[in-house]
Order: structure tokens, then sequence, then C-alpha cells
């Protein structure tokens, strides 16, 4: 038995399970406000309703097909999930707990096997229907069998889904269940089972679906922009976890195809608000006469999130990159110094780990604990793991660090590519190949500094650029040998683990786990931070994952942050204390008539 799991049985009512009915939950049973809170400490509580905000949103998305986001075919609009209800709320300024929505109180057995919710009589969709215990087990029922199968992977472990009455709905778990399954139960879209009696799920769809959230889609126009319009009657929005949130009247995305309009729609008042991510951009673009007058604010969030993993991932299911050698050469050929030094304006922190800003980033060597989890599958693990946790390379800063490339050389070579010709060769006579998969040319001023090093050695490196269609088609089906990506994980990971690095999410279309790791070793460590009993046991559980997913190279990382960078015309007013772990600007911002009077900008 591994040295977490005799904890487990004895750790579990102490964690989620409570005596009686609890008006929230957190994974290790932790809450920050008592039964009878009136609100979250970070919204103002009587914020103004009214007015309007357009945005951006996430700048890499330029276009849509889809209102159904909960589904692998299609794109889906940003903003979709205004529209829906969960049966509780999660907490911006805690880890992982979450508070009563739909669900007025959970109860969770003391043995971890039964997960029972009561519902608010009240609570309603769109239409004036009422919302019962049948639209949730439907609603489970859809996305546990025609939900994408990041969704699925998550709530694997529910057995069934019951309804003993219109206010009950009662979940039955598996043995060994993940400690975060009721929290992530508690978040899944509620949808309306009458609706989807004669309307298909699994297909993507323009008509705006029924929900019961705080917003319906009022208007759009499929790939230019969708606005949502706040419900009058949302039957909840006067709830302690509602309250002071949701204060704009409408709620505008608006897509471009690529940055420079999308920078040109800021400046000329075509959208309020737009989040930066191009640290040129915002050390140089931003001298425009709306930003001087102070009519544009510039602004930097602080952002308290794990900021997760950026970097260019290698797709293991390539011939190429079988070789651990051969990834550790790119990485010794990425100058991230002279990058950090010449185009991001010194801006970043290089990324180290896949945990980064997180109490799961492994540091030195293994502790004593994490040396029990390792220690069992020594012979399957690579020796690195045991040492000092795998950092990736630090440059003189030239551009071209000649003692970094001749190792990268000697790496190849000992891995069996020859240089013939300038061009490395396998014994086989094939070139070493390594197309990066691109959807923007933004990307090119970074890649092609990284490509002219990889092609000194003798990869045949080059860059492919696609329209956003087919980059998320051949994303989704794998079809790339490098690729730019970021992803980070809550506060509490859980479940999510086996989405970005189990091996049964190696080879499912669409999966997070973009390289394709497959290791028995590294679903084991993901088992033992699944079911990890405690906050200390999950940190160590995560540290040893960490140290073995760094040893084997699959990423080459890139960069990080701490804050968030925003530009937004002076029209808004927001709470004194930013969610810790939430950007909060849709949420809990509201439109400030005062100050667009002021700047002649009313909407």
């Amino acid at each position: 038995m591994r040295f977490l799991a005799s904890l487990l049985c004895l750790a579990l009512s102490a964690t989620l399970a409570h005596a009686q009915p609890s008006h929230g939950l957190s994974v290790f049973g932790d809450l920050k406000y008592p039964a009878g809170f009136t609100h979250f400490d970070y919204v103002n509580p009587d914020a103004p309703k009214g007015g309007k905000m357009s945005l951006i949103g996430i700048v890499a998305i330029d276009t849509f097909d889809s209102f159904n986001g909960y589904i692998l075919k299609g794109d889906p609009v940003q903003g979709y999930e205004l529209m829906f209800d969960s049966l509780m709320a999660r907490a911006m300024d805690e880890p992982d707990a979450v508070y009563g929505l739909v669900a007025k109180s959970a109860d969770l057995s003391a043995d971890f096997s039964t997960l029972t919710f009561t519902l608010r009589p009240e609570a309603r969709f769109a239409d004036g229907t009422a919302l019962t215990s049948a639209d949730v087990c439907d609603s489970f029922r859809l996305l546990s069998t025609l939900a994408h199968e990041r969704i699925r992977l998550t709530i694997r472990e529910v057995k069934s889904c019951d309804a003993p009455d219109a206010s009950t709905v009662r979940y039955t778990l598996a043995p060994n269940a993940p400690r975060d399954l009721p929290v992530t139960v508690a978040e899944l879209p509620i949808f309306s089972k009458a609706y989807y009696a004669t309307h298909d799920f699994s297909k993507q769809t323009l008509e705006p679906p029924l929900g019961s959230g705080p917003y319906q889609v009022k208007s759009f126009r499929q790939g230019e922009y969708a606005t949502y319009g706040r419900r009058a009657d949302y039957w909840a929005k006067d709830l302690p976890v509602n309250k002071g949130r949701f204060n704009f009247d409408e709620i505008r995305y608006d897509y471009f195809r690529d940055r420079t309009p999308a920078f040109e729609a800021l400046k000329s008042g075509v959208i309020d608000l737009r989040e930066e991510y191009t640290s040129r951009d915002w050390a140089t673009a931003y001298d425009f006469p709306a930003v001087k007058d102070g009519r544009v604010l510039r602004e930097e969030l602080p952002d308290e999130t794990p900021s997760g993993a950026q970097g260019f991932f290698f797709n293991l299911r390539r011939p190429q990159f079988q070789d651990v050698r051969v990834r550790q050469a790119f990485n010794l050929a990425f100058d991230f110094e002279w990058e950090n030094a010449n185009l991001f304006y010194n801006s970043y922190t290089r990324t180290a780990s896949f945990f980064e800003k997180s109490d799961l980033k492994a540091e030195g060597l293994p502790s004593s604990d994490e040396l029990k989890l390792l220690e069992p599958m020594k012979a399957e693990l690579r020796p690195e793991v045991f040492g000092p946790a795998v950092m990736p390379p630090v440059s003189d800063g030239s551009g071209q660090d000649r003692k970094l490339l001749r190792q990268a050389a000697k790496l190849l070579d000992d891995a069996g590519w020859k240089a013939d010709g300038g061009m490395l060769k396998s014994p086989q006579g094939q070139t070493l190949d390594a197309e990066f998969l691109i959807d923007a040319p933004v990307y090119e001023r970074l890649l092609g500094p990284y490509i002219k090093n990889l092609r000194l050695i003798g990869i045949n490196a080059t860059l492919r650029t696609v329209d956003e269609a087919q980059y998320q088609r051949r994303m989704k089906t794998f079809d790339f040998d490098l690729i730019s990506s970021r992803f980070s994980m809550g506060n509490t990971p859980g479940s999510e683990l086996r989405i970005y690095f189990g091996s049964a999410s190696a080879k499912a279309p669409g999966s997070y786990n973009m390289s394709g790791v497959a290791s028995a070793s590294i679903d084991a460590l993901i088992e033992d931070a699944v079911t990890a009993p405690t906050r200390d046991a999950l940190n160590t559980a995560g540290q040893a994952l960490d140290r073995v997913l760094r040893a084997e190279q699959f990423w080459v990382p890139n960069w990080y942050k701490p804050t968030i960078w925003v530009a937004h015309w002076d029209v808004f007013s927001r709470p004194a204390i930013k969610p810790k772990y939430d950007r909060g600007i849709v949420d809990t911002w509201w439109y400030d008539p005062v100050k667009a009077q002021r700047i002649n900008r009313e909407n």
C-alpha cells in the first residue's frame, strides 16, 4: 500500500465530511465564511447596476461558432458560463471553497460514499420554469456521457445521480474517489432537462441555450461579437454568493483576427477594456493621447494564482522526440536570458516548474516524505529525480551561448543524430524535423531566434502559421511537432492532474495532455495527489510529481509574471479588495456614470 493510501480512510471524516448539512464545501473542510454570511469580502454589496462593458477577453481566441462550451466540437463563445448556474459557487478568496447557490446545503456522508444537496425551491430557468433535482441529474447524465473528455475525466468516479424528490439530489461516489470530487460536482453547470429533450447536447450550436444564470445572450454575430444581457428577473441575484456581483447590464466580447486591430479598437474607443499579453506593447505602445490625458488607465493587478506552466511542448507521439537527450538539447538551445532582455523588456521570470508560484513546486533535493513516494518506483524513474529538482539552463545572454549549444550538439550525437551536410540525420537518413505550430504572427519574433539556434546545431526547425480554426483542429487531433501552450491548475489540484498528465488522457482527442505523457509512475503519483488526505500530503505528492515531470523534459519552459496587465477607459469602479484568486473584472467591477461623464464617454 502506498504511503498516502494508509492515511486516507482515517482522514476522510476530517476533510469534506460533515455531521450535518453545511452551507459550503471545501476540499479539506476549511471554510472562511460562516453560515449566514451576507456577501463575499471582495465585493461591494451596494455596487450599482447598469452600464456596459466591452472587452476582448482571451486574446488568443479570435473566433467562435458555438454556444456550447462543454463538448469537444466547435469553438465556444467566450462568456458562455454566464448563462448557467451550479449547485454551489466558488469563493475567489479561498483556495477551493464553494457556497450554496442552487443548493442551499450539502451533506457528505462520513464514509465519503454519498453527497446530498438540498435545492432552493425558488430556483428558476430564464423561461420561468422551476429548476429541480431532475434537471441536475439530467445535466450530470449529459456531462458524464457527451461532454468534453476533460470534463468526463473529472467526474468519472461518480457512480450515480438520483433525485428522491424535486428538491433533493443524491450523488453516489465510488470507493477511493478523489478528495476534490464533491467540490467538482458542486460546480457543474445545470441545464434544463426539458430544453435538452428537444435539443442535441452533443452538437455545436449557434442557438443560445436556456439557462438559469445571471445573463442570457442578447445579440451576436458569429466570429465577431457576442453580447450578454443581465437578467433583471434573475432568481438568485440577492443570494449571499451573488451580492455585489454581475453589475453590468451588458457584457460584450469582441473578436479580432490579430492583435493590431484589437489594440486599435481600444485606442479608438470601440472597446472598453483589454488585457495586454505582449511585453513590447505594454512597454512601448501605450503612448496614445487617451493614456497621456488619463482617459485610458494602465493598471498592473496582482496575480496571486499559481502561474502554472507555459512553454513549447513536444508531441511525444512523434518518433523524433522519444529520446530524452533530444528534448534536453532543445532546452539548451533556447536562450531565455537574451529574449527577456531584448524582446520582453525584462518583464518576465523564467518558469521552472509545472506548479510555479505554488506550494506543489519541487525545490532542491527530495524531502524524506517525497522519497517515501519515489523510492518504490526508483527503477522506472530517471536518476535526475533523486537529485536537485531539474532547472532550465541559464545562458550568458548572448543569444547564442556556445557552451550550451556545444552541450546540445553532444547530446544529439549521443542520441544517434549525426551531422551530414549541415543537418542532423538518423541512422536511417532522416533529418531531425521540428515544426512549431502557431496561430498568430506575434510568435514569429519569439521563435525566430530560437529556431536559428536549433538550425545552428543541425535541427531542421521550421515555423508554421495557420488560422485559428485550423490551429484548433490540429491541436485537438495532436497534429503538431511542437506547440506553444500555457495551462494552470487550481490552488488545490486534484482530478485535473489526470487531464494534463494522465495516461488515460494521452490519446483522448482535445485532451490537455498536449505532449501525450503516458507513464505508470506518473499515474501513481497523480493518484497520490488526488487522494491526499491533507494539504501537507497534497503538497508532498505534488512536489514528487513535479520532480518526475521535469526530469522527463517534455517541454521547453517559458516565462511568467506576477501581475496582470490591463488597460481600460476610465469608466469603471471596483471594490477596495481584489479577489485573491481571480481578476474580478467582469465579476465585481461596475460602470461608473460620473467617471464616464467626466471623460465624455457615456454608454
